[in-house]
This record gives structure tokens, sequence and C-alpha cells, in this order.
């Protein structure tokens, strides 16, 4: 199915409009259809030659749905909210999937407790009011590095991990389908989809060009394959994060380091908590910054 914006192009101008897409799919880790959602970026049909940057992008924990009729809380945050609600101009074909529920609807409020009137509804004119940000009562006062690390290298539990094959499949599917740049595909996530960052970039980093995890470490065991393949990485952390503390990016971090890997940038939102993804998001520079890479052939 196909949802085409409504603006109309500049008098003189041939440029298509942005699409957003459900394409469905057999998924491999449910043994169920599901579907994800496939931005077009303005400008795509009309430019049938040109081959488009792939940005693949992870939802957190409260995104979470069938994939069907709950597909559309996947635009409530991060790249595609930037784009088809705020509609921006990000010339990035976009997959964005969802996680199963997996039960955690039964053991998050934030979860259990949302409805429909929380996902962003894109305008005919116009655009709608950005959400406040999320209290961070949470002082400033810095973190030293801690190595207790409580999560496996996958991530925490019933995460992207389990997802693994599916998200391959639609990369590659959308390289063999759509006017897609195989050497220019990127991964981003946030929170859950930050960990799923991580694990699908140390276990499959010849796929991308470039990663950006938001508010989710790496554990050690998953750097050694980022810096043989020499990954870029920006790596996004609140310094005011509850959920996911900062001292926990270090060990990480620390070892790509070690490793030799010098493409790794760190960025620290001491003011922010939860959250930092708003304002990384809602900025250029993530995705300049992405764009400056591109696989070798």
């Amino acid at each position: 199915m196909m949802i085409s914006c409504s603006e109309k192009p500049v008098p003189g101008v041939k440029t298509s409009p942005a699409e957003l897409n459900r394409v469905s799919y057999m998924s491999s880790a449910t043994g169920e259809e599901r579907d994800y959602f496939l931005y077009l970026p303005e400008g795509y049909h009309s430019n049938p030659e040109k081959k488009w940057p792939v940005m693949l992008f992870l939802h957190g924990n409260g995104e979470r749905g069938d994939a069907k009729n709950e597909l559309d809380y996947v635009l409530i945050h991060g790249p595609l909210y930037e784009a088809w609600i705020q509609k921006r101009d990000l010339p990035f074909i976009m997959i964005v999937p969802q996680l199963p529920m997996y039960g955690m609807d039964g053991q998050a409020d934030y979860i259990r407790n949302r409805t429909t009137d929380d996902i962003p509804k894109r305008l005919d004119e116009g655009v709608p009011p950005r959400p406040e940000e999320f209290p961070t009562p949470q002082p400033m006062n810095g973190s030293h590095l801690n190595s207790n690390i409580d999560i496996p290298p996958e991530g925490p539990p019933m995460g992207w991990f389990m997802l693994e094959e599916d998200l391959i499949y639609m990369i590659d599917k959308t390289i063999t389908d759509y006017n897609a740049d195989p050497q220019k595909v990127y991964l981003t996530g946030i929170s859950y989809g930050g960990f799923g960052t991580w694990y699908m970039a140390g276990t499959y980093p010849e796929k991308f060009a470039a990663i950006a995890p938001v508010v989710g470490y790496g554990h050690p065991d998953l750097m050694q394959p980022i810096a043989e393949a020499e990954l870029p990485v920006w790596c996004f952390a609140g310094g005011r994060d509850p959920v996911v503390p900062i001292e926990f990016f270090y060990p990480g971090l620390n070892r790509l380091e070690e490793l030799g890997h010098d493409k790794l940038l760190f960025t620290n939102h001491e003011d922010m908590g939860h959250d930092a993804w708003r304002r990384i998001y809602a900025g250029r520079d993530i995705y300049d910054w992405m764009l400056m890479h591109k696989l070798t052939p």
C-alpha cells in the first residue's frame, strides 16, 4: 500500500512527492506475514537514474507491535518522523520495521498504556508541533567507566537480534527492487534499536557504510569485526539518561580504540536524558555525516 504526500510540486519543476509504502513479507522470526515501512524520498521517481542511499532505522522498546495494525507506532520517533511527519527533505530510502511485542506489553506500562492518539499525524498543510522532551530531573554530574555490563553482546532480551534474518532480507530486497545504492547503506536506532544497531554491525559489518547507535551501547565482544571492517561509528548518549547510563558506553568504545579503530565519534548530550534522540534526529549533522561514507566496491 502506498501513502502519497499531498503537497503540490513547485510549478515548472517535475519533482515526484515523497511516498510512504507498506511492504509485506513473511517473517523468518515469527513465521507470520508482517509489514514494514519503506519511505521513498522526494524526487525518487523523477530521478530514475539516481541510486539513493538507504537507511535502516531500528525503533525503541515502546514502539513494538504486530507490524500490521500497530505499525504506525514506529512513526513516533526517529528519521521517519522527521521525513514523513515533519516533511524534511532527507535524501534516503528508509527501511523501518517493527519489533514483535514478545510479551513486553505485559512488562512495560509505557507500552501497555499507549494509545493511537500517541501516533503523530501527517498534515495536509504544514507540520504538527514537536512533542515536549522527556522530563530530566537528574543533575548533570559526569560519569566514570563501568565495566560491569550485565547485558550480553546481542543486547537486552527480546531485542532486534531476534529479527536479524528479517533485517538482512529487507536490505537485500530494497537494493534489488529499488534504485538503491548498495555502497551507501546506513544503520541507526534508538535505545533497544541502539543495541540492535551495534549487534547488526558486529554481525554484518560488511553490509553498512556507517552506523549511528543512539542511547544504546555496544558490548566489547562486538568490536573486533567492526574494527576489522573499519566501519565508521558515531555513537550518542544522554548524560542524564537513567535508562541506559553513560558509564556503560565506555568499555565498548575503549575496546574499539584498543583495536586501532580510528573512525569513531562519541557525542554525549550531557544535558539530555533518554530521549536525546529528539535533538539528534531533529538536527542535520547525523544525516550529513552518514552521506560522507560509502563502502568500497
